[in-house]
């Protein structure tokens, strides 16, 4: 399989790196840089969420051996106090339906960041050609 690669003529490559900066070519940008940094830090986010869901899938799969009449360790923000298992498990369940609708916000968000950035780069793009390199 031959792959062919296209060569600028030199008029081609200054019509795509010669455009003027506009202040709404600037501020694309920046609201491109804006989204981009922070779709990495919810990305970042969302990957601790899931791994809470699946600590909390664990630690419910191992309730579901422990004796019913057996006090359980649970966790309370910084501190463990001893509830029984049928409290325990209702608060993981609990906390598990919390991370899910946090897990989904933070899917719906970064959606709406790509679909947004993805805006921006057609744009910008367009614009600039090969003049322009973004991320993401």
């Amino acid at each position: 399989m031959m792959l062919s690669r296209r060569v600028l003529s030199k008029e081609e490559e200054t019509e795509t790196t010669d455009n003027e900066v506009t202040k709404e070519d600037q501020e694309k940008i920046n609201e491109f840089s804006r989204l981009h940094s922070r779709s990495k830090v919810i990305e970042e986010e969302l990957e601790g969420k899931k791994k809470e869901k699946e600590d909390l899938e664990e630690v419910t799969t191992e309730l579901e051996l422990a004796d019913e009449d057996e006090l359980v360790r649970y966790r309370i923000g910084d501190t463990f106090t001893h509830l029984p298992l049928p409290t325990a498990q209702k608060l993981l369940e609990e906390s598990g339906t919390e991370v899910d609708s946090e897990v989904s916000r933070l899917e719906d968000e970064i959606s709406s960041m790509k679909e947004q950035m993805d805006a921006l780069k057609a744009h910008l793009y367009a614009r600039f050609g090969r003049g322009i390199n973004l991320e993401g």
